[in-house]
């Protein structure tokens, strides 16, 4: 019995871990919602460029939407993860790399850092 009970707990334990894994949190397709930390007129330009940006991470792919931009797909990997942060790095057909700041809130949405406090809120988008 002691054996099935520590493999029971190794089992539970190795689960709980599993979802603290930033590329598995990941996965599935995030669509812009809100921006934050964004001022006057720029936060009208910023929200409406933000509702029209997408990622969406399948495995070890990513498809990026941006705005005025055609879609671009490659390869991506998580660079560096503290907690809820972490830094995707996307990697170019040529095999050069382009990184992203991103955080996971308690409220199950995606933030994008772009840098001086200002941020990119994406939630996850229902099939």
């Amino acid at each position: 019995m002691t054996r099935l009970s520590t493999w029971l707990v190794a089992l539970a334990l190795a689960l709980v871990g599993c979802g603290k894994d930033p590329k598995k949190q990941l996965q599935g397709k995030w669509v812009g919602d809100a921006v934050e930390n964004f001022s006057g007129p720029q936060a009208e330009r910023a929200e409406g460029w933000a509702t029209g940006a997408s990622f969406e991470f399948k495995g070890s792919r990513v498809t990026v939407a941006i705005p005025a931009e055609s879609p671009r797909e490659g390869a991506f990997e998580v660079s560096q993860a503290k907690d809820s942060a972490f830094t995707v790095a996307f990697v170019r057909p040529d095999g050069s790399r382009d990184s992203a700041d991103f955080s996971l809130g308690e409220d199950g949405r995606l933030r994008w850092q772009l840098g001086d406090g200002r941020r990119v809120v994406l939630r996850k988008a229902h099939d």
